[in-house]
């Protein structure tokens, strides 16, 4: 059940609600806006922090209960000393909703002082995210045990900009949240048909264009780079497209590419059983393409979109890939198999080959893709590669504005030496040394059409531990990327 987001003018005096979130700096003091508040509690506020009982560090929380009719509870959340204010409150709003939901309140009110129509929406995004938890799958606890949820959150705003912004952030929640829900589900339920099924929702409920094409069809598109992938199993693959059409009628559209590996075994070169259920996250780049459109039909942003997404998975089998096969993808490369455990770049290749027809004037792919990656990241920052320097930066921008950050990595001609093949145009791995750079310029190869980003994001699209503001699981990354671009084009 999504949360029941709305905006309403801080009215401290006549609030009526179970638990009031109040969102602090440090060294906060009680000032005009909040002195209604004070006098209706007594003046608790005022010695709490007179006596710095609460100080305002980061992610600093302290929970007032209260006597009062109508204000049963106060939290204080700090934002420390924040460079940048709308990410603090995004964060300060995640961790508010997650604790609204450990104390079994079913509505909430958030108020940060002064907030412009960025921080409301960033308030938005972080009380959805932190409201979210997939339960479908799991059978109710008894009903001595349950808990209310927070069903309901007011958001304090103080002028029509801020209000917009809420309207903005229900959008980019709503978006993160398909994204996070698609990545929990098991590779059982979320096959390619289940993506295409959303895929065909999300065109109908924003009226959008839908193309989805099966084996049949990739077979006459000679796509042999992402049907070997798909050779394993007797689940049909998916290529799906996903086409808004608002802006002007002859302007290029903004490509937006995902891997969507519904599960990766990593085929006859298997992967160790410890962890292989995590696997079920390597089609997080296809979620985010599902949020992402999601959130631009539900802004109706006036901008050309065009979302596609490469859908399988990879399975060992009498049937399947073998390592030294080669194959030969829709542009005519020939391809030889090292590792049949890289082959997200393999589905990729087609799909990106694919794009070119739609003259796009900018494309962004996002993928679970390489192991590399997070050695050499870690889980704070997407890998970021491309063929055209200002867009790199545009996506890095992008990224920062979304609160989840980038890194560059270069993609020197020197690094293809290790993809070149003896039998054939190219090899899909090459090996251990620069990873995640090589699997980006294998994925060059066939993006050479149009400017071209690559997004590695296996670190960060799914985390195995609680982060605080959300538990373990799917982050919803790149959703908020892909929004922020294309925002960024409508402006």
């Amino acid at each position: 059940m999504s949360l029941a987001l709305s905006a309403s003018a801080p009215d401290f005096a006549a609030l009526d609600i179970p638990l009031l979130v109040l969102a602090l700096p440090s060294g906060a003091t009680v000032d005009d806006t909040l002195n209604p508040l004070d006098r209706r509690v007594g003046g608790v506020l005022r010695r709490t922090l007179d006596r710095r009982d609460f100080r305002g560090s980061r992610d600093e929380m302290l929970h007032l209960s209260s006597t009062v009719a109508g204000m049963e509870r106060i939290l204080l959340i700090g934002l420390g000393k924040a460079e940048d204010r709308a990410l603090a409150l995004r964060r300060a709003s995640a961790l508010a909703a997650r604790q609204a939901g450990k104390l079994g309140v079913r509505r909430m009110a958030f108020f940060g002082a002064g907030l412009t129509e960025a921080e409301a929406e960033a308030i938005a995004v972080g009380l959805i995210a932190g409201a979210w938890d997939f339960k479908e799958l799991k059978t109710p606890p008894p009903a001595e045990e349950r808990r209310d949820t927070l069903e309901e959150a007011l958001v304090l705003v103080g002028t029509a900009g801020a209000e917009r912004g809420v309207t903005t952030g229900i959008a980019i929640g709503e978006g993160h949240s398909l994204a996070r829900r698609l990545g929990m589900l098991p590779g059982n339920i979320c096959t390619p048909d289940y993506l295409a099924e959303t895929a065909r929702g999300i065109a109908q409920r924003f009226g959008m264009n839908v193309t989805v094409l099966g084996r049949a069809e990739m077979e006459r598109e000679h796509m042999g780079s992402f049907l070997c992938v798909a050779q394993g199993t007797p689940q049909d693959p998916k290529l799906i497209v996903l086409e808004h059409r608002k802006g002007p009628r002859d302007a290029k559209p903004v490509g937006l590419v995902g891997k969507g590996l519904c599960f990766d075994s990593g085929g006859i070169s298997i992967k160790p059983a410890q962890g292989m259920e995590w696997m079920k996250f390597d089609m997080c780049g296809a979620a985010g393409v599902l949020g992402a459109m999601e959130t631009i039909g539900r802004l109706q942003l006036p901008v050309n979109v065009v979302g596609l997404i490469g859908s399988t998975t990879n399975m060992p089998s009498g049937t399947a890939v073998k390592p030294g096969d080669v194959v030969q993808a829709s542009n005519g490369k020939y391809i030889e198999i090292i590792n049949t455990d890289a082959e997200g770049r393999l589905v990729l290749a087609d799909v990106l080959a694919y794009t070119a027809r739609y003259n796009p004037s900018a494309v962004i792919d996002a993928a679970t893709l390489t192991g590399a990656c997070v050695i050499a990241l870690g889980h704070t920052a997407m890998g970021v590669m491309g063929t055209d320097e200002m867009l790199v930066q545009e996506v890095l921008n992008a990224g920062k504005r979304a609160g989840e950050p980038g890194w560059p990595l270069p993609l020197w001609d020197d690094y293809k030496e290790l993809i070149k093949s003896d039998v054939a145009d190219i090899k899909n791995s090459g090996g251990r040394p620069a990873g995640t750079i090589t699997a980006a310029l294998f994925l060059k190869e066939f993006a050479d059409a149009y400017p071209w980003v690559h997004l590695d994001i296996a670190g960060t699209a799914y985390t195995e531990s609680d982060l605080g503001t959300i538990p373990r699981g799917p982050t919803g990354v790149p959703v908020g990327t892909f929004v922020e671009f294309v925002r960024g084009r409508t402006r």
